[in-house]
């Protein structure tokens, strides 16, 4: 690529929500550009946020050291800093003072983000982000800037890949905390309830419901009756199982019934903040089956920590490709993992919502062969 004779520079940020992995790919982009081709990386600080605003770092060689094991993101991110509908606030805020005084209005500041890229010389961007992040990404591409797609999130849910990062080292977290549950469980004769992440998919509560021998597992692609969930807990009771454990993902609803939803945030891409089936669950199956229950909602805890071998593995290819992808000048693609490899798709392929548990997918065939209920 004809660079005019100047040095070589890209910029890199991470947005939506944080997950182990992040300083992986980092580390691995950076090192593979400097080491390689020697191109040099800014990191663009709390998302898009930096890229409006142009708050930014250089990431040299030492900056990126030592990340392999440490979870979270060097840089920042904002699941609100949208630049085709910009709210005037702090990454973390709740509300900016416009929306104190009355609703502001969003308005659009993607040409600031492309002021920014122009100010700094960058060849282009390398965005690491779930499907919110990835939507934006392709809109900045079709207006002219160079970009290459890194697909995170601990839900598994975005399009265009059979696995995101983070949702490994979340999987491995909740089983943890569900085989601590069944302890607990089986001491009091109770009926434990692990509320999990996960938004419209169930991957996260599916197999770590699995992995976790849990008895019941509730994800929303498969409707749930509570005359089955209390079935299946008599029916233990039956055959000297005075315990019960229920894996239950955050969007999972009731036949004929909606979601739960914990709260709303305004001028966010994604404004509902779902939260609250666990309670819901555990109340319900102590009025109607008489059973004592008890709700675990593992929240964040399932965001944090220091990723686990098989995401590090995974991160460090994904950066590796994405990295590639900028030397060779191949911009608007997603690096992707299909059919046991990675590889690289169209930044369009995220388009068309969140990717779904299929009704059919082998694990819920295994996992109903084995005695668990889906609560349909």
């Amino acid at each position: 690529m004809d660079t005019g004779g100047r040095a070589r520079k890209i910029g890199i940020l991470t947005s939506g929500g944080d997950c182990p992995g992040l300083n992986v790919v980092l580390r691995a982009v950076v090192k593979s550009l400097l080491l390689g081709p020697g191109i040099r990386t800014v990191g663009f600080l709390n998302g898009y946020h930096g890229l409006v605003v142009d708050e930014s770092v250089s990431l040299d060689y030492e900056a990126v050291s030592g990340l392999l094991t440490r979870g979270g993101t060097i840089l920042g991110t904002s699941n609100t800093a949208n630049p085709f509908a910009w709210v005037d606030m702090e990454p973390g805020s709740i509300r900016s003072p416009a929306a104190n005084r009355d609703r502001a209005e969003p308005r659009d500041r993607s040409d600031d983000a492309l002021a920014t890229v122009k100010r700094h010389g960058l060849e282009g961007l390398v965005v690491l982000g779930g499907d919110g992040t990835m939507a934006g990404a392709a809109r900045f591409h079709k207006l002219g800037l160079p970009i290459v797609g890194v697909p995170k999130t601990i839900d598994n849910d975005i399009r265009g890949t059979e696995l995101t990062f983070g949702f490994q080292t979340a999987t491995d977290v909740a089983v943890d905390a569900i085989d601590r549950i069944h302890d607990t469980a089986m001491s009091h004769h109770r009926v434990m309830i692990v509320e999990v992440m996960g938004r419209y998919a169930g991957w996260l509560a599916l197999m770590s419901g699995v992995a976790g021998g849990a008895d019941v597992i509730l994800i929303p692609e498969i409707p749930y009756r509570m005359d089955a969930i209390i079935d299946k807990i008599r029916h233990r009771g039956q055959h000297g199982k005075r315990f019960t454990i229920v894996a239950v993902a955050e969007g999972a609803g009731e036949m004929g019934g909606s979601r739960v939803v914990r709260s709303m945030v305004a001028h966010s891409p994604d404004p509902v903040r779902l939260g609250g089936v666990g309670a819901k669950l555990a109340d319900a199956i102590e009025e109607l089956g008489g059973h004592a229950a008890r709700a675990t909602v593992l929240g964040h805890v399932q965001r944090g920590g220091s990723p686990i071998p098989s995401d590090r593995l995974l991160c460090t290819e994904f950066g590796h490709r994405a990295a590639e992808l900028v030397a060779q000048g191949e911009w608007g693609r997603l690096v992707a993992f299909r059919e046991g490899r990675v590889v690289t798709a169209p930044l369009e392929a995220t388009e068309g919502g969140p990717r779904l548990v299929p009704t059919d997918h082998p694990m819920i065939k295994a996992a109903r062969a084995v005695g668990t209920s889906f609560g349909d």
